[in-house]
């Protein structure tokens, strides 16, 4: 299993798959093709269904416009059998394509081949189940995030700062921001409201207030294109900030125990990853929001110093109930309804943290099992509910 800094990635939104991972795949073909002054770019499935309103065209055009002409195809009516989201690189000189590359968008702004290993880093870690984790921390007396220094080096907490000082300027800068968030739906920025009317309630009502401006304002500032953390993807980049964020204002815990509770976090995430999916083209929208749900459960959980058993008992019970759950953005926008799905998310994250936390950890079904589950009901999704704008709220909108 592959280092969590590939989980986490510092990007512009709105989108990892669709936006980040593109302009990623454009920069290599460009720099393999430093001459070449002519370019096509085919988008398949999902990626063309749906680039239009994710910037996708933008993210291509940004890269490749100042060396040469683009021209881009659109391919919605065809699926790659390897992955939804596929691109086709063409350098073409003198009428001749000099240089033909088919990659995929696989999730979280990773990259992939087929029959080929992402286009990553090397696999760092021994283990690929939570179980066998778990199984370790106990017979070594360890947590999750000691882990994760073992595995990553001690140099992984000067990037894990790196990240929270995105992800909490992300939120800061969201929940100054008013206005509407480009796009033709005109949808007005909610989080400062939010926030502001949070101070007026009772402190029960006021946690939760809280908890959905601080959601609302990094998915808002994702939506207009500003600088956020995949965690796992750009779509559901609100929830896990959103909840540390909280956490860290009201209960006044260090920048230490925070970094903590990310590597606890990403761990869940690069299992997910690894196992099943964390694309919304591939498995709905439960391998987005409903990931980053059980990440940042278990890393409320870290905080609040559960055990092993109970912070896998909180991850479990986040992406459990998402299970099913569908990618069916109105317009192709990470807009509707990802941003309240994202603060929803939130709220739902510190209640598994908190039923786990009345327990022993121990219960029927497993976080690995769950994945399974996840990854199969993903399959069995009609395409439609896959981020094509085809179905579900995002049918016949208008």
């Amino acid at each position: 299993m592959k280092s969590i800094r590939e989980l986490y990635r510092i990007g512009t939104g709105p989108s990892s798959s669709h936006t980040m991972a593109p302009r990623r795949a454009a920069e290599i073909f460009q720099h393999r093709n430093p001459e070449c002054t002519y370019f096509r770019v085919t988008l398949y499935g999902s990626l063309a269904a749906t680039g239009k309103g994710h910037l996708t065209d933008k993210a291509i055009f940004d890269v490749l416009r100042p060396h040469g002409n683009v021209e881009l195809i659109w391919e919605p009516s065809i699926f790659k059998d390897f992955h939804p989201n596929g691109m086709r690189f063409e350098a073409i000189e003198d009428d001749h394509v000099v240089d033909d590359w088919t990659v995929y968008s696989v999730g979280g702004g990773a990259l992939a081949e087929e029959d080929s290993a992402p286009i990553e880093t090397a696999d760092i870690y021994p283990h690929t189940k939570l179980t066998d984790i778990l199984r370790w921390c106990t017979e070594n007396g360890r947590t999750f995030w000691e882990y994760v220094e073992l595995h990553e080096g001690s140099d992984i907490w000067i990037f894990l700062a790196k990240i929270w000082r995105v992800m909490r300027e992300a939120v800061e800068r969201g929940i100054e921001t008013d206005g509407v968030i480009p796009g033709p739906l005109n949808l007005p920025r909610r989080a400062m409201r939010y926030n502001v009317r949070a101070s007026g309630y009772k402190q029960s009502l006021q946690s939760r207030g809280l908890i959905f401006s601080y959601a609302l304002a990094v998915s808002e500032e994702n939506a207009s294109g500003g600088r956020i953390v995949t965690a796992p993807t750009c779509g559901s980049s609100g929830v896990l900030p959103a909840v540390l964020y909280h956490l860290w204002k009201t209960r006044e815990f260090s920048d230490t125990r925070i970094y903590r509770a990310l590597a606890t976090a990403g761990l869940i995430g690069n299992i997910v990853k690894q196992n099943a999916s964390i694309s919304g083209a591939e498995v709905g929208c439960q391998g987005e929001v409903g990931v980053a749900c059980a990440m940042a459960a278990a890393a409320a959980n870290q905080l609040f110093g559960g055990t092993p058993a109970q912070i896998e008992y909180a991850a479990e019970m986040g992406l459990e109930h998402h299970l099913g759950m569908t990618c069916d953005p109105v317009c192709g926008l990470v807009q509707i309804p990802c941003i309240e799905r994202n603060a929803y998310a939130a709220a739902r994250a510190l209640d598994a943290n908190l039923y786990s936390m009345y327990t022993d950890g121990h219960h029927r079904v497993s976080f690995d099992r769950v994945v399974e589950v996840m990854k199969q009901t993903g399959h069995d999704l009609p395409s439609i509910y896959k981020e094509t704008g085809e179905g579900g709220l995002a049918k016949d909108f208008f």
